[in-house]
C-alpha cells in the first residue's frame, strides 16, 4: 500500500494536465497519469519519476465506460483508495462554433468528453474518494462558462464563439455544485479551477499564461485543508462570477 496521497488526473500526458501532475507530484503526492494513449502516459510518468516523484500511468479513455471501469479497478487493486480526482481531460471538438452555425455532432462531441465523461469517471472513483480521508475533487472549467462574462458585451469572453466548449463547461459548474451539496457532511470537497488561457495544444502557443500558472489554481484546490470551501468556481485572481 502507498502511503502517499493518491491523485489521479485525467488527461495527464500534456499541457495543463501534465503540469497539475507535476505540481502535486511536488507536493508529495503519488500522481496516476491518466491518458486515452497508454504509451503517452507512460512517457509523462517516466518524466515525471526523472524528476524525482512517485508517478505511474493508467490507460483512461474517459468516454469509454469499460476503460474507465477498469482504471478504477486497477486503483482500487493496486492502492486501495484516492485522495485526489482532478477531472483535466477536455475537448474544444473541430467545427465548434457560434450558436447560428454549429453541427448538432459537434455539440454532442463536447458533451460526451466534458460532461458525461467527467460524470462518469466521477462516479467511478466516488468509492475509491470515500475511503480515502478527506478527498477533494477538482475539475477544470473556464471563464467562459461564466453567464455574466460572456454577457458582458465589453468582455472579451463574449467575442469566443466556441458554443460546445461553453456550454458543456457551464453545465460542468453545474456538476460541480450539485456534486458539492451531494456529499456535504462527507469531508469530500468538490471545487471547479478555471486555469485561463495557457500556451498549450488547447490554448494555443502565443496565449499569454503559462501551464504552470494554470496549474496552481487547480493543485490549490486539490490540497485544500479541511476548513476550504466546496461548490466554487476560481480563477487565480478569486472566485469567478456566475
Amino acid at each position: 500500500m502507498d502511503t502517499n496521497k493518491i491523485a489521479l488526473v485525467t488527461g495527464a500526458n500534456t499541457g495543463i494536465g501534465k503540469e497539475i501532475a507535476r505540481q502535486l507530484g511536488q507536493a508529495g503526492f503519488t500522481v496516476l497519469a491518466g491518458s486515452r494513449d497508454l504509451a503517452r502516459g507512460e512517457l509523462a510518468a517516466k518524466e515525471l519519476v526523472a524528476e524525482g516523484y512517485e508517478a505511474a500511468a493508467v490507460k483512461l479513455e474517459v468516454t469509454d465506460e469499460e476503460s474507465v471501469r477498469a482504471a478504477a479497478g486497477w486503483i482500487e487493486e493496486k492502492y486501495g483508495r484516492l485522495d485526489v480526482l482532478v477531472n483535466n481531460a477536455a475537448i474544444i471538438p473541430p467545427g465548434d462554433d457560434a450558436v447560428s452555425r454549429v453541427a448538432g455532432d459537434v455539440l454532442r462531441e463536447a458533451f460526451e468528453t466534458n460532461v458525461i465523461g467527467l460524470v462518469g469517471v466521477t462516479q467511478a472513483m466516488l468509492p475509491l474518494l470515500r475511503t480515502a480521508e478527506r478527498a477533494r475533487i477538482v475539475n477544470l472549467s473556464t471563464a467562459l462558462a461564466s453567464f455574466e462574462l460572456v454577457g458582458d458585451p465589453e468582455s472579451r469572453m463574449s467575442t469566443i464563439l466556441t458554443l460546445g466548449y461553453n456550454a458543456s463547461k457551464a453545465a460542468v459548474n453545474m456538476v460541480t455544485v450539485m456534486l458539492a451539496n451531494e456529499l456535504r457532511g462527507t469531508g469530500i470537497l468538490v471545487n471547479a479551477a478555471d486555469p485561463g488561457n495557457c500556451a498549450t495544444d488547447m490554448g494555443g502557443w502565443d496565449a499569454p499564461r503559462t501551464p504552470q500558472q494554470g496549474a496552481a489554481v487547480a493543485v490549490r484546490f486539490a490540497t485544500l485543508g479541511a476548513d476550504g470551501p466546496t461548490g466554487e468556481v476560481h480563477a487565480e485572481e478569486g472566485r469567478l462570477p456566475w
